[in-house]
């Protein structure tokens, strides 16, 4: 406990640990006063037409599939398409319906929006030959608040892998590490306390930062402590791989940057871009951080009790990697 209690106090000095530390749960706190803001609004299709020039009925054709903002002018109305900041589809009438036009570096979805607005607009009519039901969207987990709340917290638990990567590395070039090696302290003994030092820091991150982002029942709670502990465990085993196997600070720094890519991006272009029943799908989960991500999508819309493949496949990561450092640091040795 001494020993703990010595590398925790080590860490305040830390400014890097420090920050990393803060930086999720003031992300946390931006996104939490971001509440009362609609974001479905600002994934909306947005439209612009001038002034009298759509009769009312397509105006109201519009204005219930996006935003719609008049100008007085087809001047202004090409200005705001060509205004680099927008994402604006113009409008206007044609003889045989309407006819839409783009600046050219739009999205390629709403590229491809302008393009079939026109026929779309046409067949108006048979909409009407369908019933529709339109499914409401929960205000407190929209899906676009729900997925910059699930990247905050997995970049919390990432926090674990810094603090113990810098903490290691630092010893190092102090010479703090040699000290160890005369030490009476076993190797299972230094690994539990460096474990330790990043478990705690990345838990309590990503608590506080649940606690300001994450609005859930007593049910909900049990779950999510349980992807939190395995996640900041994996990544506090990282954090002992990085600091263990770097050399010096820039290689420990650049291996960091590496592994939080790979930590973030891929379960956020997979969770986007891939069908769930598809085979690279399900490859996604050999990055420990998929089933953290994808867990934390399921909790916060309302599947909790789909979580238990994800903390089924956290689990055996962290007996996998606890494993393998452990064969690597003999192996070295």
């Amino acid at each position: 406990m001494k020993g703990l209690k010595y590398q925790l106090k080590n860490i305040r000095r830390d400014k890097m640990c420090i920050l990393t530390f803060l930086l999720p749960v003031l992300a946390g706190i931006a996104l939490n006063m971001l509440s009362g803001v609609s974001f479905r609004s600002i994934s909306e299709t947005s439209f612009g037409i001038v002034q009298d020039n759509l009769s009312d009925e397509t105006a109201a054709w519009l204005q219930s599939n996006g935003c719609v903002t008049q100008y007085e002018t087809r001047g202004e109305l090409e200005e705001a398409v060509n205004n680099p900041s927008t994402q604006m589809i113009g409008v206007l009438q044609a003889d045989d319906g309407i006819r839409t036009f783009l600046s050219g570096d739009e999205l390629q979805v709403n590229k491809v929006i302008a393009d079939t607005l026109p026929r779309i607009y046409e067949d108006r009519a048979a909409e009407y030959a369908y019933d529709k039901t339109i499914a409401p969207v929960s205000d407190e987990n929209e899906g676009l608040k729900s997925l910059l709340v699930v990247i905050t917290l997995v970049t919390a638990m990432f926090m674990g892998c810094t603090f113990n990567a810098m903490n290691i590395i630092g010893e190092k070039e102090d010479g703090v590490a040699l000290i160890h090696r005369i030490l009476p302290m076993t190797a299972q003994s230094y690994m539990i306390q460096k474990i330790m030092i990043g478990f705690i820091g990345s838990a309590a991150s990503t608590v506080i930062t649940a606690f300001i982002c994450v609005r859930t029942d007593f049910l909900q709670t049990l779950p999510l402590l349980g992807i939190i502990t395995l996640s900041a465990y994996i990544a506090a085993l990282m954090g002992l791989f990085i600091g263990r196997f770097s050399e010096g600070l820039m290689t420990g720094i650049a291996c960091i940057k590496v592994i939080m890519i790979l930590f973030i991006a891929p379960p956020v272009f997979f969770y986007l871009a891939v069908p769930k029943d598809s085979i690279m799908f399900g490859l996604s989960y050999v990055l420990p951080s998929g089933a953290t991500f994808y867990g934390l999508m399921d909790l916060l819309n309302g599947y909790a009790d789909k979580m238990w493949f994800p903390f089924l496949i956290l689990f055996l990561h962290a007996v996998f990697w606890s494993i393998a450092y452990r064969f690597l640091r003999r192996w070295r040795k």
